[in-house]
């Protein structure tokens, strides 16, 4: 399977992709050959050329060996490439054999994904994560860091600039750099904690996106909140978390939070270094899922991004919130498809399900429905007599609970039958000890 690559023209990089696969039900999809041309492409390289290769016998020292690094050494020089990434893990000593076998740069996927997140990283928050991420991706190893996109963006990335090579060389300094990263991210944390913290105390209920990469969840994220942040189609286009008001209409305003997209085998660095920022989604009331149901892999995209929730949960300890999954890219499937998802969507399931497109609008007011449906659940009926003075008591009513009928009574009260959650119940009895229902 060898799949050239037409030339983009702009990269000042070129690389070749081997994807490496031993048992049969470890054959990569054409789904995972696009997705790491995706992720190639995404760094700014020119893609040459991107081949799965059987390994019957993977070599402890090269991963590859005989005839297919012999065929690997061809294709680099005759390309004149500058890169190879293999799209699986490398050990140090796999990448250093390579290196000087091939004679051009080896990176693996933990390796191509931290390039990538270098590029993405725009706050300082996001920075500081990626760059703990690199020094923990290469303490484990002790190799020399990669230079070639250094070249290529003037130490404008994550690579740092000059000397960092030596840094990543010396034990010593990466733990000091590694313990000066996390101190400046408990500065960060507690700053995010403060805002975290007013979102909540506000009583606003917080809605987190949450999916796999390039599903969709930036343009959804516009969508609901009219904001305009980056929504292209490429891997990982949104980095750092961003938060926007979004208006649900019988609930009044709400926090929506996107985060960053998942992938297959994301790197454990990456987890680590930014369970500050992804623990945004275990602070939500609801999660909305976003699945691209237009691509072939959905479902095992699905297991991905649930497997990276359980890993949070369980680090943190929290529960994942109740999830809502909005089935988006329905613009995209052919009618007798369409048809049959919109089907599925409305059949009694455990989760919930909303087909919707986030490009063209369609099934987002149904989300929003389903967003206040289970946003709503846990709300109780109670019924509230008022005195003739209680206005500001009244007045609290409308603006915080969802008031079903209004009636005076002969005696002057006005009875108020109220539908609340447990949670805004507490708040109405300490801001009106004396309420009776």
């Amino acid at each position: 399977m060898n799949r050239p690559v037409t030339d983009n023209g702009n990269e000042t990089e070129s690389a070749v992709v081997i994807v490496p696969w031993t048992l049969p039900r470890d054959r990569p999809s054409d789904s995972r050959l696009e997705e790491t041309s995706g992720l190639v492409e995404a760094l700014g390289c020119k893609l040459i050329l991107i081949r799965a290769e059987n390994l019957r016998n993977p070599n402890a020292g090269t991963l590859l060996s005989g005839g297919l690094l012999d065929r690997l050494h061809e294709d680099v020089v005759q390309s004149s490439a500058s890169m190879v990434v293999i799209d699986s893990a490398l050990s140090p000593i796999q990448q250093r054999n390579l290196e000087q076998r091939l004679g051009v740069k080896v990176i693996d996927r933990t390796g191509l994904i931290l390039e990538i997140f270098g590029l993405r990283a725009l706050t300082n928050e996001g920075r500081l994560q990626v760059e703990l991420a690199r020094l923990l991706y290469e303490r484990s190893r002790l190799v020399r860091t990669w230079t070639h996109l250094e070249r290529q963006r003037g130490g404008g990335g994550f690579l740092g600039g000059p000397g960092e090579t030596q840094l990543e060389s010396d034990k010593r300094m990466i733990d000091r750099k590694v313990g000066r990263l996390r101190q400046d991210l408990k500065d960060v944390q507690r700053t995010r904690d403060v805002q975290r913290a007013g979102r909540q105390k506000s009583e606003k209920p917080i809605i987190a996106l949450i999916g796999y990469t390039n599903a969709g969840k930036s343009t959804l994220f516009n969508r609901l909140s009219g904001a305009d942040v980056l929504a292209k189609d490429m891997p990982f286009a949104t980095l750092d978390p961003t938060v926007r008001r979004i208006d649900l209409p019988r609930l009044g305003e709400g926090a929506l939070v996107d985060t960053v997209g998942f992938i297959t085998d994301l790197p454990t660095h990456l987890i680590d270094s930014f369970k500050a920022t992804l623990e945004e989604t275990l602070a939500a009331d609801i999660l909305i899922h976003v699945r691209d149901r237009a691509s072939p892999v959905d479902e095992e995209q699905k297991r991905d991004v649930l497997e990276v929730m359980q890993r949070l949960s369980e680090a943190s300890k929290s529960p994942i919130p109740p999830i809502i999954e909005a089935w988006n890219k329905i613009d995209l499937l052919d009618d007798e498809t369409r048809a049959r998802l919109m089907a599925s969507a409305q059949r009694d399931r455990e989760e919930i399900a909303i087909a919707v497109s986030a490009q063209t609008g369609e099934g987002i007011e149904d989300l929003i429905a389903a967003i206040e449906d289970a946003l709503m659940a846990d709300e109780m009926h109670f019924a509230i007599l008022l005195q003739p003075s209680d206005g500001a008591l009244r007045s609290w009513l409308y603006q915080n609970a969802a008031i079903e009928t209004e009636r005076p009574l002969e005696d002057g009260q006005i009875e108020l039958k109220v539908r609340m959650t447990e949670k805004d119940q507490g708040r109405l009895l300490r801001a009106f000890p004396h309420v009776k229902s």
